[in-house]
């Protein structure tokens, strides 16, 4: 879907055209296609923007967990990404879904670094302090 090829005439005639698959390259038809791609360009600088900001938000920033223990120290059930994205909603007031944020389960009293994924090739790290 909106791309331009060359295609033999009686593939185009007998096949593409009867079944509304394609259309004529006319130079309406081509305007609309230089539209669309423009269109989908500038929706991907303003997601790049936009994600450069909640980076610039995030980067450095620490969540603090508070969480049960045993005598050895060892947590009952672990630190999950989702316990995560739940303390940055709650402390940092920024919204983060807990399949973006990348990290082992954390099942001991500890500061780990995480990074979350914001957009391709756009990721931001946080400290995660987990304290009794």
């Amino acid at each position: 879907k909106d791309q331009v090829v060359n295609v033999s005439d009686g593939y185009a005639r007998n096949f593409l055209l009867p079944r509304k698959l394609a259309k004529e390259a006319t130079a309406g038809a081509m305007s609309e296609v230089k539209a669309k791609e423009s269109a989908k360009a500038h929706h991907k600088r303003e997601e790049v923007k936009a994600a450069n900001e909640l980076k610039a938000k995030l980067d450095g920033k620490e969540v603090t967990i508070k969480a049960k223990a045993g005598k050895e120290g060892k947590l009952f059930g672990a630190v999950t990404s989702k316990d995560v994205s739940a303390a940055i909603k709650t402390q940092l007031k920024l919204d983060i879904d807990k399949k973006k944020i990348v990290m082992k389960d954390i099942k001991t009293f500890s500061r780990v670094d995480v990074e979350i994924k914001i957009y391709p090739e756009i990721q931001a790290k946080i400290t995660v302090i987990v304290e009794e």
